[in-house]
């Protein structure tokens, strides 16, 4: 892949075995292309409003995230280090696919990775999908890997 346009790759995370799959792709490519790896969990605020009600449990829903997040980065940084790449670690808070696709704007990435649950009918119009989200807003390429 001498010469490729990917420079740096975002591999976007929510722990989930796809998503797994997903850093797994992206760093591969990234050790073929020589690219930087920036690996990004969002914490998603996006039902924060049907959760506030209950202060208790938004905090316990947070932590919860939060560590599941630490987890998910842990795990690309570890085949990164495996790949011997280095990756930039980061956790933002907010609507996970807008997050995505800001950072990716604002950082110069030239391709995202991300997984997806492959959601169909009632659950996709329900939870919405993040990849599909991503993929229709996106001003660089995706891979989505499922």
């Amino acid at each position: 892949m001498e010469g490729s346009h990917f420079k740096r790759i975002l591999i976007a995370t929510d722990g989930s075995e796809n998503a797994e799959r997903a850093a797994s792709y992206g760093i591969n490519l990234a050790k073929a292309a020589d690219a930087e790896v920036d690996a990004l969990y969002v914490i998603s605020t996006q039902h924060a409003v049907t959760t506030r009600t209950v202060k208790s449990w938004s905090e316990g829903l947070e932590e919860y995230l939060t560590n599941k997040g630490r987890a998910a980065i842990n795990y690309v940084e570890k085949l990164g280090k495996e790949a011997g790449l280095e990756v930039k670690p980061t956790f933002l808070k907010g609507i996970p696919a807008d997050k995505i696709l800001e950072y990716a704007q604002e950082n110069n990435i030239d391709l995202i990775i991300m997984g997806t649950q492959g959601l169909t009918g009632i659950k996709k119009f329900l939870i919405g999908s993040v990849a599909e989200k991503v993929l229709r807003h996106s001003t660089v390429p995706v891979m989505v890997i499922r």
